[in-house]
């Protein structure tokens, strides 16, 4: 099969995940972009980095935004010989806002737009290609379909229902200088939960669903989580340092993903914005992005 263009352009947001106790299966888009454009060249691979990861990251074939291109072309059925990439980068790496999803879900829609156009993406197979490929889907659904959404695994494959929002959710974001690899996030969790502690992560998970619906709520019981936040204390004090200040005030503040960064639901005072920036936090002030990875051609 030949590829329908040779050039795109992708705009994919960044994502937070787990939103206190729906871990590993909420997460919502945030109006925060990384832009990505692709062109097809007879020419060894080659990726340009501005922004985050800059000097960083690959800028070959091991690129994570080539290797989902190629994975998505594989998919389709589609070869070609060589890669120009320009990644603009916004979202902050290793800070729990998803920039790998984004890189990921990014690189699937060029890859897609590249064999079938812009007008053909299939969000279904979207989500499950970035699931096989991030392991999880709590990250990449929202990447894909905006908005806040639920995602689960069956049979091995990713799935994903977005929540339709009641209203407009802004969010404030706590963004450390520190940088922390999920699988240390991840390695300190239990394998087992008491079945308390179950019930409350249930009653949670559904009562932020609920609010984000109802475009709003009690937001600071939707936020508190007994799941996994408690665990990853050690590793990230200075996170939830900042978490405890804000809930104190009744700010809705969790862990963003795997951390080490902070969301809130709502805007915070100028008070706690300035405790934040002492703290060694950049303090953004953004929402809910209704729209998911989008894939443009520019040819």
């Amino acid at each position: 099969m030949t590829i329908a263009v040779e050039r795109v352009r992708v705009s994919v947001p960044a994502t937070s995940a787990n939103l206190g106790s729906g871990y590993d299966t909420l997460g919502l888009a945030l109006d925060i972009h990384d832009t990505i454009e692709v062109a097809v060249v007879d020419e060894p691979t080659h990726v340009e980095v501005v922004g985050e990861g800059a000097g960083e990251v690959p800028t070959g074939e091991d690129h994570l935004v080539v290797r989902s291109i190629r994975f998505a072309l594989a998919k389709l059925g589609v070869d070609v010989p060589g890669l120009s990439l320009t990644c603009r980068n916004v979202v902050p790496h290793a800070r729990g806002l998803g920039s790998s999803a984004a890189a990921i879900v990014g690189g699937l829609a060029a890859g897609y737009a590249l064999a079938r156009g812009d007008d053909a993406l299939d969000e279904g197979e979207l989500v499950a290609w970035a699931s096989e490929l991030e392991g999880h889907p709590d990250n990449v659904a929202p990447a894909v379909l905006g908005g806040m959404c639920v995602s689960w695994m069956s049979d091995g494959r990713g799935h994903a229902q977005r929540v339709p929002s009641g209203g407009v959710v802004a969010l404030t974001l706590g963004v450390p200088a520190t940088r922390l690899a999920t699988t240390t996030a991840r390695g300190v969790l239990p394998s087992r939960i008491p079945h308390d502690t179950a019930a409350h992560a249930a009653s949670r998970c559904a009562l932020f669903v609920a609010c984000v619906a109802a475009g709003g709520g009690d937001w600071m019981a939707a936020t508190s989580d007994r799941l996994h936040q408690p665990y990853r204390r050690d590793v990230m004090p200075a996170t939830f340092g900042l978490i405890d200040a804000w809930r104190s005030e009744e700010i809705p503040a969790v862990l963003s993903g795997a951390g080490p960064s902070v969301l809130a639901v709502g805007e915070v005072s100028e008070r706690a914005r300035a405790d934040a920036e002492r703290r060694g936090f950049r303090v953004w002030t953004t929402s809910l992005a209704e729209s998911g990875v989008e894939a443009t051609c520019l040819e």
